[in-house]
């Protein structure tokens, strides 16, 4: 039984991992086919996002809700918060595709952050010329979205500016500001 007990162990923590060891190629295509998530993705979103919110984890990790532009419905999407400059950033790893970018530009950029305790937010976006900095600090934040955004992590601040178009990227301000 013990050995049962260690082998399911190893292949959720390989799996929870894939981000970090697996091809980009081969994990976009496991779990986000075509650009968007799959079944198990959205499952594993879903938990992350309540796991987040929750409070326990590093600051960084937060769940943004947004009412879904269409339904209406509440959502929740496990984000990771840049920090650069004093300002904190919100990224979409998924680029204009993520359901919360569109939510969030529907909303006029009203949302709430949870993290331990919910937080009224403005979400503005940021400029495509000043995104580099953002996207760089980003990814060394983010080890789970370095799989989705084809850059080196040490790549120079040009290199981050040539893909910037494709990420939006959100400031967090408080709502009201």
């Amino acid at each position: 039984m013990g050995y049962f007990i260690a082998i399911v162990a190893l292949i959720v923590i390989a799996f929870f991992s894939a981000s970090l060891w697996m091809p980009r190629s081969w994990y976009r295509a496991m779990l986000y086919p075509g650009g968007r998530p799959n079944a198990l993705a959205r499952r594993m979103n879903s938990a992350s996002a309540r796991l987040f919110a929750a409070g326990i984890l590093p600051e960084s990790l937060v769940s943004l809700e947004t009412v879904g532009r269409r339904t209406g419905r509440v959502h929740l999407a496990p984000l990771v918060m840049a920090e650069t400059a004093g300002e904190r950033y919100l990224v979409s790893m998924l680029g204009e595709s993520a359901n919360w970018v569109h939510n969030v530009r529907a909303a006029h950029g009203i949302a709430t952050l949870h993290h331990g305790r919910a937080e009224a937010v403005r979400l503005e976006e940021v400029p495509v010329g000043e995104r580099a900095p953002i996207l760089k600090a980003f990814l060394r934040a983010a080890p789970g979205a370095r799989p989705h955004i084809d850059i080196d992590l040490n790549a120079e601040l040009s290199e981050f500016a040539r893909i910037a178009p494709l990420y939006p990227v959100f400031r967090v301000t408080q709502h009201g500001r």
